[in-house]
């Protein structure tokens, strides 16, 4: 297993691309999981998945396809907010009968369907890099000036009432972004591993973060560093990313949970 992979061509840009993605998601991980919403994480990525694969079916544009289902999962969600969990199994369990009969019965959709569940992101394009570095332009800004509200709407739920303010604007801008991002993430590196960086990271944070800032900034390199080492084991021994991704992340769960327990 050689690191001069990573910098071959055939490699390089699927690297880049999902590296950008593994720091990206844990921050949206961190703002779902402070709202007790890390499952629809989960909901939007199967949506993506199957919104990518009709896409392909119907001889359009995967990333299209993703982005467009996870956008209508995003509208769910907001207008069944009391619902809360409840309307994310339901998209999830929708999501995934119809993405499986898909695979099931479309012969284009096999591939495609497999690449999507098992990570491989080696196929990612051009075309995935650009919108990952679109997607931290958006949701760098985005986020500063969504933090306040979020966090307030957290700590302190009765402040916007007590100021007249509607707080459901801004939660919608941070679902559709949330949604726009883990659909991107789902067609360039598969629908579990771009829910365990969604989930994994912000877990490890708000265990050994400081403050809100340091568990952003620790969720982030947890991210960026697990996704670079299941990349090159992946790489090195020709498994799919996706469950290598997944198993190493969760195996550090364990080890800290393990070494904080003896501390």
């Amino acid at each position: 297993m050689s690191l001069d992979l990573l910098f071959d061509p055939l490699f390089r840009l699927p690297f880049l691309t999902g590296l950008l993605l593994a720091g990206l998601l844990p921050l949206i991980g961190m703002y779902l999981r402070l709202r007790g919403e890390w499952l629809a994480a989960l909901a939007f990525a199967q949506m993506a998945s199957a919104g990518a694969l009709v896409a392909m079916v119907m001889d359009g544009p995967m990333l299209l396809g993703g982005a467009l289902a996870a956008l209508l999962a995003a509208f769910v969600k907001g207008l069944m907010a009391r619902a809360g969990a409840h309307a994310y199994a339901l998209m999830m369990l929708f999501a995934w009968g119809a993405g499986v009969l898909l695979v099931a019965n479309h012969p284009l959709a096999e591939q495609a369907g497999h690449a999507l569940f098992d990570g491989q992101l080696y196929f990612t394009g051009e075309a995935h890099l650009a919108a990952s570095v679109v997607a931290w332009g958006v949701a760098l800004p985005l986020l500063w000036w969504l933090n306040r509200s979020l966090l307030l709407a957290h700590v302190f739920p009765e402040f916007h009432r007590a100021r007249g303010l509607d707080p459901r604007p801004r939660l919608m801008v941070f679902d559709l972004l949330a949604g726009m991002i883990i659909a991107l993430a789902t067609v360039s590196i598969g629908v579990m591993a771009a829910f365990a960086l969604v989930f994994v990271p912000p877990l490890v944070a708000s265990r050994f973060g400081r403050s809100w800032r340091a568990g952003l900034v620790l969720a982030a390199v947890v991210g960026m560093l697990g996704y670079s080492a299941a990349f090159v084991l992946s790489l090195g021994f020709d498994q799919p990313f996706g469950p290598v991704c997944a198993l190493l992340l969760v195996g550090l769960v364990v080890v800290l949970s393990v070494k904080s327990d003896r501390l």
